[in-house]
């Protein structure tokens, strides 16, 4: 706040040296140096000075008791408490026999008037340029005072209503009277850009502002705009109020009135926005907003639209009705709230043609939206152990070019922590019993494919696919003979649906007929697995003097064993009398959690793994210990061989590998695929090894190579200093 200059002169203050060293009143009020008079005293005792046992006072320049005038006068940067009051001014003068103060400003070096006085009773602010208040009445006049106070005005306000007058006396503490006030919710207080000039008003802080004859004032010159009384609500906190709405007119619809409506305040975490269009050839829009929070627990928002559109007239060729919709939701919880629950939400879904027909104009922009897509999760998480993660989620994707909408209503899945049956839960698991685990897994779905005209309705559910998948993984690894590595494992499925599809071949339409069989079904299937791999290091020492000292070579040769059975149990056949053929098929074709494996797979694939690296002398001679670097990051080789199959049993063999180069700043990576069998004149593969074709042990397939170099902007910043050369290891060169 700010203060206008008003016509009170300042109290003339002599310049004398004060007496009290302290700002602290002394109990024993220091004497004049007049004799005591010789009259008798009055017996009858004085009224105690309230200022002298309560108030608390201090002052910058001086603090200046006046036996004579029994005031006490405070000088720079003064300041009074008292109870529920505070008041600081650049000079204050306490009166303790009347038990009131007068505070004002004073001139500073230049001459200028500054220290305002603050005057603040509980929660209400006055900044005046000077102030009379009596502790005892409570009453107080107050010249050019300056207030802030929230205004209840809905839309119509904005920030807060801040309110001037010339002279205020204060009644007590809810009622004050003004004289020649200007009420604004402009930045500056004392020459606003637009104020309403009320002659005299009653206003109570914190509820409202009650004036006579007003009038509307746009820089400080009058307008037409004037009430012979008016009312203004003055509340704090949020406030309701109405949405004045815009004019205008559209041809296809006539004149409307848009964005009318009204804002709810409903509690301190919840509020609401109602708004609507209205378009005189019947058109209308509704919409509503709630947005609601609360700290440290969870915040969102919900949004509503509604519209229901006539384009023409009717009897006209291009008359039509229709209506679209939008629901808007947002939700997201804190983390701290509740660590093992969690709700989550994120909607967005209505008409196909909303935003691209929308009434509202401020849905232009998101006319190319070609996709809406919504996510609802709740998680759950039940630590006793096992523990067990579970989530609910349903989700909604609508393409709003082709009105295709696909959901899943819901997704259940539950996941149980992996559990050693036969190990302590603490403590190092030693050998192949203490070390089997097993974990289960759950996933459930309702599948729904629907169209923007059938969703949210009951057609929508005709073709929903239900569907549950059980997962039981189980593994064990151990040491054999110190040096050898041994993962087994094995892993079990049980699919669950509602919904199978038989096939038959109908010879009166020559076609393949699918029959839906509505009801519970299921098929489980199951595998194998088991890999042995070590690690193998060799060294190649140099010497101390060379500079490569040592390469080191290390090699993981690993083999794996893969099993399978057939599930050809779950088939069946039809002859297609048209094509004379026997088609297999699954009933379960089409599911949410797809097919049995038709088919046993037995293998074995091997792989090897390599990395080079070197120890070279360190270019620094102060160096004690040798440089590592790496000569090949990488180079494996891996083939397979099928116990199950009749011919080609081995897979080719692939080939991969990669190393870095100046600085790291240079990748080079490679990768080739040999196949050890010969091809015919067709280029198809035949059960001949190419060796006994006339050709190489191995016939190259394809090969690849790629070179990246990564540059930043450190590369060009020269810092004056001479970089350190350092040599490549492969050439010995300096870069």
């Amino acid at each position: 706040m700010h203060g206008q200059e008003g016509q009170i002169k300042p109290l003339p203050i002599k310049a004398v040296q004060d007496s009290i060293k302290a700002p602290a009143l002394p109990k024993t009020l220091v004497k004049d140096t007049v004799r005591t008079d010789s009259v008798r005293p009055d017996t009858v005792p004085k009224k105690p000075a309230l200022l002298l046992d309560n108030i608390q006072y201090k002052a910058k320049d001086y603090v200046k008791l006046s036996q004579k005038d029994q005031k006490i006068y405070l000088y720079n940067e003064a300041e009074i408490y008292y109870q529920d009051t505070e008041l600081k001014a650049g000079i204050i003068i306490m009166d303790y026999i009347k038990n009131e103060v007068y505070a004002g400003r004073i001139k500073d070096s230049v001459g200028n008037y500054s220290q305002l006085p603050y005057f603040k009773q509980g929660e209400n602010v006055v900044i005046p340029d000077s102030i009379r208040f009596n502790f005892d009445t409570q009453k107080a006049v107050i010249w050019n005072s300056r207030t802030e106070q929230q205004a209840g005005l809905g839309q119509l306000g904005s920030d807060a209503m801040k309110i001037y007058a010339e002279k205020t006396k204060k009644e007590n503490d809810s009622v004050y009277f003004l004289s020649e006030g200007k009420l604004t919710t402009s930045k500056d207080t004392i020459d606003p850009d637009y104020h309403i000039r009320v002659r005299k008003a009653k206003f109570v802080p914190g509820k409202k502002v009650i004036a006579g004859f007003s009038n509307l004032y746009i820089v400080n010159v009058p307008t037409p705009i004037a009430l012979p009384f008016a009312y203004f609500p003055l509340t704090e906190g949020r406030t309701g109020g109405i949405m004045m709405p815009t004019f205008g007119n559209d041809p296809d619809r006539g004149y409307f009135l848009q964005n009318a409506g009204y804002y709810v305040p409903i509690n301190d975490y919840v509020d609401l926005t109602l708004t609507g269009d209205l378009y005189t050839n019947g058109s209308y829009g509704i919409r509503g907003q709630s947005v609601y929070t609360k700290r440290y627990r969870y915040r969102g928002n919900i949004n509503f639209r509604y519209e229901n559109q006539v384009v023409s007239q009717k009897g006209f060729d291009d008359y039509s009705r229709g209506t679209i919709y939008n629901i808007q939701i947002s939700h997201s919880q804190d983390t701290k709230s509740n660590p093992n629950s969690r709700l989550s939400a994120s909607v967005n879904l209505g008409s196909s043609q909303y935003f691209r027909n929308s009434l509202l104009q401020q849905n232009l922009a998101l006319t190319q939206t070609n996709n809406l897509s919504s996510s609802i999760s709740y998680s759950r998480t039940f630590p006793a152990y096992p523990s067990v993660n579970m989530s609910l989620t349903a989700t909604h994707n609508q393409n709003t070019n082709t009105n295709v909408v696909d959901v899943t209503l819901p997704t259940l899945q539950a996941s149980m922590e992996r559990v050693f049956p036969f190990a302590k839960r603490e403590g190092i698991k030693k050998g192949a019993i203490q070390n089997i685990n097993f974990q289960y897994d759950l996933n459930a779905r309702n599948s729904i494919r629907t169209n923007d005209e059938d969703f949210l309705t009951g057609k929508m559910f005709n073709d929903a696919k239900v569907g549950a998948r059980h997962r039981i993984p189980i593994s064990t690894n151990f040491k054999v003979a110190k040096h050898f590595s041994v993962t087994m494992g094995g892993n079990y499925e049980d699919i669950w649906t509602l919904e199978t599809y038989g096939q038959r071949f109908d010879p009166d339409t020559q076609t393949v007929v699918t029959d839906t069989i509505s009801g519970f079904d299921r098929f489980n299937k199951y595998n194998f697995s088991a890999s042995l791999g070590t690690t193998l290091y060799g060294t190649f020492t140099f010497g101390e003097d060379k500079k490569f000292q040592a390469i080191r070579h290390v090699m993981r040769p690993t083999v794996s064993y893969g099993y399978a059975p057939s599930f050809e149990q779950y088939y069946d056949e039809y002859l297609n009398e048209t094509t004379g053929t026997v088609v297999q098929y699954t009933r379960f074709q089409n599911t949410i959690y797809g097919v049995p494996s038709l088919g046993k797979s037995n293998a074995l694939t091997f792989s090897l793994q390599n990395t080079l690296e070197a120890k070279v002398r360190d270019k620094d001679s102060t160096a004690t210990e040798p440089k590592k670097i790496q000569l090949l990051n990488s180079f494996n080789l891996s083939s397979g061989y099928n116990l199950e199959a009749d011919s080609l049993k081995i897979s080719p063999v692939s080939i991969s590998g990669g190393t870095n180069l100046l600085k790291n700043k240079m990748s080079l990576n490679f990768g080739a695929s040999l196949d050890p069998y010969a091809i015919d004149n067709n280029g198809r593969r035949i059960n001949t090894f190419n060796s006994e074709n006339g050709g190489s042990l191995f016939r190259l397939t394809n090969a690849r190579a790629n070179i990246s170099y990564k540059i930043s902007s450190k590369d060009f910043e020269k810092d004056g200093e001479e970089e350190e050369e350092e040599e490549d290891p492969y050439s010995g060169q300096s870069y």
